[in-house]
C-alpha cells in the first residue's frame, strides 16, 4: 500500500477528504471483472491515439483504477485526457500544465509533496482525478462547473463542452 498523501493545513477540507479517500481505498475484488470488461471496450478506441499495445492496456488499467478510486467515471476521465493532452505524458502547455491530465505546477506545493514528479504519467493520472474529483464535490455534484474549474475557466463552458463532446463521440458506453 501506498505511502498517504500529506497535506498543507490550508487545503480545503473537500480536497482532504478526496485525497484520504483515493489513498487509501482499495478496488473491490468483484470489480476486476467489471475492469476488463471496461477496458475489452475500451482498447481499440484509444488505439487512434496510442499505438504501442502494452502501453495502452497498462494506461486503460490505470485510468479505470484512479477514476474508481477517485469516484468518477473512467470515460469522464478519458475525455479529459483526450481534451488535455491527447495521451501525450510528455505534453507541456504554453501555461506550464504537465502530462496527460494538463496538471498546474502550483498543485505540487499545495498538495505538499514537492518530491511529486508530474511527467510521471502514472502520478500525473492520480493528480488530475483527485483534482477533478475534489471540483466535483466542491460544486456539488455539477459535472459543468468541475470541468469548468478544472481547466481554470469557471462561469464559462466551451471546454466543458469539449470535454462531454468527446466523451459522447469516442468514449460513451450506454449502460
Amino acid at each position: 500500500m501506498e505511502p498517504r498523501v500529506q497535506v498543507l493545513p490550508d487545503i480545503p477540507p473537500s480536497l482532504r477528504a478526496t485525497l484520504d479517500a483515493v489513498t487509501t481505498a482499495e478496488l473491490p475484488a468483484e470489480s476486476v471483472w467489471a475492469a476488463r470488461q471496461w477496458m475489452n471496450e475500451m482498447e481499440p478506441r484509444l488505439a487512434r491515439y496510442v499505438s504501442n499495445a502494452a502501453l495502452r492496456k497498462e494506461m486503460l488499467g490505470r485510468i479505470y483504477h484512479e477514476s474508481r478510486l477517485a469516484g468518477l467515471a473512467p470515460e469522464i476521465v478519458l475525455a479529459v485526457i483526450q481534451v488535455e493532452s491527447a495521451f501525450r505524458a510528455d505534453a507541456v502547455s504554453s501555461a506550464g500544465a504537465v502530462g496527460l491530465m494538463q496538471i498546474m505546477p502550483f498543485w505540487i506545493r499545495e498538495l505538499g509533496r514537492p518530491a511529486d514528479e508530474l511527467k510521471d504519467p502514472w502520478l500525473n493520472l492520480r493528480y488530475g482525478s483527485t483534482i477533478l474529483a475534489h471540483y466535483l464535490a466542491v460544486e456539488r455534484g455539477d459535472l459543468t462547473r468541475a470541468l469548468a474549474r478544472y481547466n481554470g475557466s469557471l462561469g464559462k463552458t466551451w471546454y466543458p463542452e469539449r470535454v462531454m463532446a468527446a466523451w459522447r463521440s469516442h468514449w460513451w458506453i450506454a449502460r
